[in-house]
């Protein structure tokens, strides 16, 4: 299964990327903006969502159209 990114990238496990678009995290007041750096991903099962920790977010999951390999 091969996980791509939003300009056709591969991603791997442990990967770190970043955001291109202003995210709004359902379920807090957190708002991700556009430039934030995720290290560590983890690959799902769904080659369009990966898992991820952000600041003060544990277990958030993001689709891969939102992301660029840093």
């Amino acid at each position: 299964m091969d996980v791509r990114d939003a300009n056709g990238n591969l991603l791997a496990e442990g990967d770190t990327v970043t955001l291109i678009k202003d995210l709004k995290v359902k379920g807090t007041s957190t708002t991700l903006k556009r430039g934030t750096v995720v290290r560590n991903i983890h690959l799902t099962d769904d080659p369009d969502l990966v898992e991820c920790r952000v600041e003060k977010v544990k277990g958030l999951v993001l689709r891969t159209e939102f992301l660029k390999k840093a």
